[in-house]
């Protein structure tokens, strides 16, 4: 058998032990699994250093290579995400409705695991443990599958968490990292019926799109992040300025992260030199439409591509527009339903705004990086969903479970 089928299996098998263990067995595991974190954290850096020194020589961009970076401070905050995941209540058994039947049948409808869950990713190791976190939490076994670039430190990370976990009720088994980089690994599990019970891509549009496009499993579809703030008039320069330059600056690779600054032709008139010239200060290359350019001459023009594209790097799109109809329809032309905002004291247009934009978070004066699981107060995340079907926005315990019904007579058979 392929590694990808060799390891799905065992985390098949395994799911069916999980699937009885309890609240208390469950944290055992994920405390075992943070505190390894913590001390096994030099030989994740120096796994982490492979790969960064293997980017570095492929050229891969500053940006990346940070999204890539492991540090102490990251593994820190990365540890506590699983602490967090701990604290949080156990989906699992919840009952969500309780009733009766004319004939006497007792139904409870009740959450379950999904079972197998298949992470498809790329280069950000934090997700190898967000990932095995909220799905061992939720009584599913995980089939972990990242992208090249973070393979050592996603294999050091697999093997610190799954060394753990044997001292504890929880079978190693129910973690497995396929260390096959090929694109015949990724093919190989969109086909895995009868082992993976769904697939959650996490990546960029291409990746997505080839999982979506050619998956026979179902599919969790995490989306890209081309991501708006929308100024209008009425707002504070400095609030606006703020929130604008923390969408863009705080940290560009990531999905949530601004790529389009949409300003009503009054602000833009007001403010934009001064506001592109903070930009520039920051070192963020600016692109914008005719009147953008007459107000700021040294922006380069940009195009339609520019618009539909999710840049993870510093590069920043700039286009006035009349108002908010026009910037409603340039968001529904070339937005991802990720995270949106409007930046207003009109609490008329805000609610317009909110009601109208079909994303999975939409913003009234915050920065759209609050899309995340840690900032819902949800621990950890396993991906942000942008569709609308079974989970949406980022995607706690509750999203990684299914329901069950079960039925209870006392003789019963039906006519």
């Amino acid at each position: 058998m392929s590694e990808v089928v060799t390891k799905a299996t065992l985390a098949k098998e395994a799911a069916a032990v999980l699937n009885r263990l309890t609240t208390e067995q469950k944290n055992e595991a994920l405390l075992h699994m943070a505190d390894a974190l913590i001390t096994e954290q030099a030989s994740l850096i120096a796994a982490n250093e492979e790969d960064l020194e293997r980017g570095r020589a492929n050229g891969t961009s500053p940006s990346m290579l940070d999204r890539l970076r492991l540090t102490p401070d990251r593994i820190a905050a990365i540890a506590d995400g699983v602490r967090q995941v701990v604290e949080l209540p156990d989906p699992v058994g919840d009952v969500l409705e309780a009733f009766e039947r004319p004939n006497g049948l007792r139904i409870v409808k009740s959450r379950v695991p999904l079972g197998v869950i298949g992470m498809i990713y790329e280069a950000r190791p934090n997700v190898t443990v967000d990932a095995a976190a909220l799905c061992l939490k939720t009584g599913n076994a995980v089939v972990l599958r990242g992208g090249s670039a973070a393979l050592s430190s996603n294999r050091r990370i697999a093997e610190v968490l799954r060394g753990a976990m044997s001292a504890t009720a929880m079978p190693p088994e129910s973690l497995q990292m396929i260390e096959d980089a090929s694109r015949s690994s990724v093919d190989e599990m969109l086909k895995l019926n009868g082992l993976l019970d769904v697939i959650i891509p996490r990546g960029g549009a291409s990746l997505i799109q080839n999982v979506v496009q050619n998956a026979t499993v179902p599919v969790i579809e995490t989306g890209a992040g081309i991501c708006h703030t929308y100024v209008e008039n009425s707002a504070d320069y400095g609030m606006a300025e703020a929130i604008a330059v923390n969408a863009k600056v705080q940290r560009p690779s990531v999905c949530n992260s601004m790529e389009t600054l949409l300003l009503e032709s009054g602000f833009a008139a007001g403010h934009l030199p001064a506001l592109a010239a903070k930009f520039r200060e920051l070192n963020v290359e600016l692109r914008g439409c005719e009147i953008t350019a007459k107000l700021a001459p040294e922006i380069k023009p940009a195009t339609d591509e520019n618009y539909a594209t999710e840049y993870n790097d510093y590069i920043l799109n700039i286009k006035v527009v009349d108002g908010l109809d026009e910037a409603l329809a340039h968001i529904r032309r070339f937005g991802t339903m990720h995270s949106e905002c409007i930046v207003t004291e009109s609490q008329a247009n805000a609610d317009r705004f909110l009601q109208e934009v079909d994303a999975a978070a939409v913003y009234h004066n915050a920065s759209t990086r609050f899309t995340d699981g840690f900032e819902f107060g949800f621990g950890a995340e396993i991906g942000i969903s942008t569709q609308k079907l079974h989970a949406r926005g980022p995607m706690g315990l509750p999203a990684l479970t299914s329901t069950k019904y079960k039925v209870v007579g006392t003789g019963q058979t039906r006519g």
